[in-house]
């Protein structure tokens, strides 16, 4: 009987053991292990300068001779942030995942910072680089940019995809209730007009959305900790190991290498500058899906990156478009579910082919 105990009581031990190492295996290489299979699947950093000196960052797939694929990510993140579908998308596309202007290692030129420029800009990588009509997909500001390409160069442009981009929600008078305004864009203002903290991801923690949801004494251990790991690696995205992905996510995408002086265009629009949203979706004519996380709201607070009236509005104003509803537990819809954003990607395929 004893040893029996001993069998079961070494069973449950083990069992422990194996979850608890699983635990921190995974919180640990949650962020590399994908870059490894990006960059095994074939994937090559590279880097072209445009005509006017312009230095833009991307990352291509293999040259499998299959119709090209370009890839916009959203604000304050990199390309490589699209590494978990990379490889599976790179057995249908030729991938191109650029780093847009400000972020990662493509140039940080403030006169660059609105859509219309960095679509123009876009332009000329597809002209030069890519040197055929291509796939494009936006996530984000990323989307939008996407929406551009196809309304004002729908030569250069087979089909696309536009991932959660705030359309509409942006507009003032709009965008002052949106999570991303209080949170992120006035805060950082907020932040320029005072003088007692130099360090902004600190003064931001200390004043996060996420307070309210883990309890100060949680949130105060956890940004204690993130802004001793941003000092400590400063070059790159803070990664508290003792956290699984989706907390950690809170702070490693608040730390991927960005110009703030990007985010300061959406707070006073220069970033849409020429850029009319109705008018921008109404002029593009050829295949277009738009990719809907869930939506939430906080009170009147806008905790999405639009309402699903916007996703409506935007499916309206398209002649050829098509609205696609991911469950998704946040805005990054190609993070958060890779597998779903990876079928919507392959199935259009048959819309452009």
């Amino acid at each position: 009987m004893k040893k029996k105990k001993k069998i079961i009581l070494s069973g449950i031990l083990v069992f422990i053991l194996f979850m608890v190492g699983s635990y921190f295996y995974n919180n640990i290489t949650y962020i590399e292990n994908p870059l490894k299979k990006m960059y095994r699947a074939g994937f090559v950093e590279k880097q072209i300068e445009l005509k006017d000196g312009t230095i833009l960052n991307y990352g291509e797939g293999p040259n499998n001779g299959k119709t090209p694929l370009l890839l916009i990510h959203g604000q304050g993140m990199s390309w490589e942030d699209y590494a978990k579908v990379l490889p599976e998308l790179s057995k249908h596309y030729h991938v191109y995942a650029v780093d847009c202007h400000g972020h990662g290692e493509s140039d940080m030129n403030p006169e660059k910072y609105s859509a219309k420029e960095m679509a123009e800009d876009f332009i000329e990588f597809i002209d030069v680089e890519i040197g055929q009509k291509t796939v494009v997909s936006g996530h984000s500001s990323g989307g939008m940019i996407a929406a551009w390409l196809a309304a004002y160069a729908p030569d250069r442009i087979l089909g696309t995809v536009i991932e959660d981009s705030p359309f509409f929600s942006t507009e003032p008078g709009r965008r002052e209730k949106t999570y991303v305004w209080v949170y992120g864009f006035q805060l950082y203002e907020d932040f320029k007009n005072q003088d007692e903290e130099k360090d902004y991801f600190k003064y931001s923690l200390e004043r996060s959305y996420w307070r309210n949801m883990f309890g100060d004494f949680l949130w105060n251990k956890f940004s204690k900790d993130a802004v001793a790991y941003h000092k400590k690696h400063p070059n790159e995205p803070v990664h508290i190991k003792y956290l699984p992905p989706q907390i950690n996510r809170i702070f490693e995408t608040a730390t991927y290498p960005y110009d703030r002086k990007f985010g300061e265009t959406f707070y006073d629009n220069t970033w849409f500058e020429d850029y009319n949203q109705s008018e921008v979706l109404s002029k593009i004519k050829s295949p277009t899906v738009f990719i809907k996380a869930a939506t939430s709201y906080d009170g009147d607070l806008l905790v999405a990156a639009l309402s699903d009236e916007d996703a409506d509005h935007v499916i309206e104003l398209l002649e050829n478009g098509k609205r696609i509803n991911v469950d998704s537990p946040g805005h990054d819809i190609h993070y958060d579910k890779p597998e779903e954003f990876i079928e919507i990607m392959i199935e259009f395929l048959d819309e452009v082919q």
